[in-house]
Parts: C-alpha cells; structure tokens; sequence
C-alpha cells in the first residue's frame, strides 16, 4: 500500500472531500486524525473508516482558527501516532455576499477559517516533520482562489492566500524533505451544491468540458498522489481538479 506505516491529520474531515480524503488515504495504509468543528460529523467519519478500512484512527473536535485547538490536535496525534507525515489543509467556510454587502464579522470568520487555519496546522506540523527530515503537506484551495468569482471575495481571498502559502512554505521546508502542495478543486458535488437548484447545476455542467460535476473522491485520488512516494519531486504545485473549466 501506498502511504502503509504512516500517519495523516486531515482537518474539515467531517464530510464531503475530507471526508472523502479520509477514506482514500486509509485505504492505502495511512493512520489518521480526523478534526472537525462538529462533533458529529468527525465522529461518524472516523467511525466509518475503521469500519472499512480497519486502520487507526481518532477523532478531534475543535476549531481550525484556534491557536489552542490546532495544538491540541497535534498533541493528541503524537500521543496517539508518535508522527505525523502528511497534513491535509481542507477545512473551511464560506460567507458569500457582494463587497458592499459583506459584513467584516464574514470577511474575517472565513479568513480565520480558510486561511488563519492552514497557517497554524501547517507551523504545528512543521516542527514535527522537520525533526523526521520529511513530511507531505497538502492545501485544499479552489479555483475561486485563481479565478475570482463575484459573491466571493472573501473566499477568493482566502483561497488565493492558500495558494501563496504553498508557494511559501514550499520553499521554506523543501530542503528538509517537506513538500508542501496544493489541489484547487473547481464545482465539486458536496452538501453545497446539493442545495442548489437543478437549473443552476446544469449551468454549472455547460461551462464544464468535461460536462460532469466533479466528486469528492475525484479530489480524494489527487491527495493520494500528492501524499505518496511518487510525487517526491513535486512541490510549491498547484493541481487543478475542474473537468477542465479552467484552463
């Protein structure tokens, strides 16, 4: 197996592409922490990947933007795992409106979130993975995040700064055997989604090459790759998974 022997922390792994990550990497061999803001939703995903997959694994709940929590998290891992090797940056909000309708209590909420979030895993885990001289670290951004997108500035901001702290860290923590990638997923069929109407889907589907919107697990099998063996010589990366909608 692919990632056997190793341990993953996966935050926003309560459901949709976490969720979804969760499940990939644990049936390739990984050990996991899961965290999640909701209780219930990091519990029932840790529940299932035991059940299917049989691999280790422990729930965490707590909030992503705070310094505490996230400390908590990798305290609980090592105890747990005694390493960490791969850090999947996936938990996030959003708070969509136009600029001059945006209150700063979203702008900042998703900030904190999306962004604040990753750069406080991402430091927790470097420490742990500059002592083992490797480490993979993977950010869920999107492809708001190099596109834009009207509603969402907040978001495109977060993400876009996501992006930039790949790049960053990458170059950072690359000469200690870390890489430090990221996945922009584009319209990606979550609970999200789900909510809207059919007519908006389909127009969604139109702008689509390849005509389909994408899965989680679409995303999940991307994460792998970067997670494993054979992408050792790719780092400060930035992979699209959008059935080709930007190109």
């Amino acid at each position: 197996m692919l990632l056997e022997n190793r341990v993953a922390v996966i935050t926003g792994a309560g459901r949709g592409i976490g969720r979804a990550i969760a499940l990939q990497l644990a049936q390739e061999g990984a050990d996991l922490a899961l965290f999640s803001y909701t209780a219930a939703n990091v519990e029932s995903a840790a529940a299932e990947v035991r059940e299917k997959t049989g691999r280790r694994v422990i729930a965490v709940q707590g909030d992503v933007a705070s310094a505490g929590d996230v400390q908590r998290l990798f305290d609980e891992t090592m105890q747990a795992f005694d390493r960490v090797d791969i850090l999947i940056n996936n938990a996030g909000i959003t708070r969509d409106n136009l600029l001059l309708r945006m209150s700063e209590g979203d702008w900042d909420a998703v900030l904190d979130s999306n962004l604040k979030g990753a750069f406080l895993c991402t430091k927790a885990a470097s420490r742990i993975m500059l002592k083992q001289k490797s480490g993979r670290i993977i950010n869920i951004t999107s492809v708001i995040g190099i596109a834009g997108n009207a509603g969402q500035a907040n978001y495109a901001a977060s993400k876009g700064g996501l992006i930039a702290l790949t790049k960053s860290t990458a170059k950072e923590l690359g000469s200690r055997g870390i890489t430090v990638n990221a996945i922009a997923p584009g319209y990606i069929v979550t609970s999200m989604t789900d909510a809207l109407p059919e007519e908006v889907r389909e127009e969604m589907k139109r702008r689509i090459p390849l005509g389909r919107l994408g899965q989680p697990e679409d995303v999940a099998k991307v994460a792998l790759f970067l997670a494993s063996d054979h992408s050792s010589y790719m780092t400060g990366q930035v992979v699209t998974v959008d059935g080709g909608m930007f190109m």
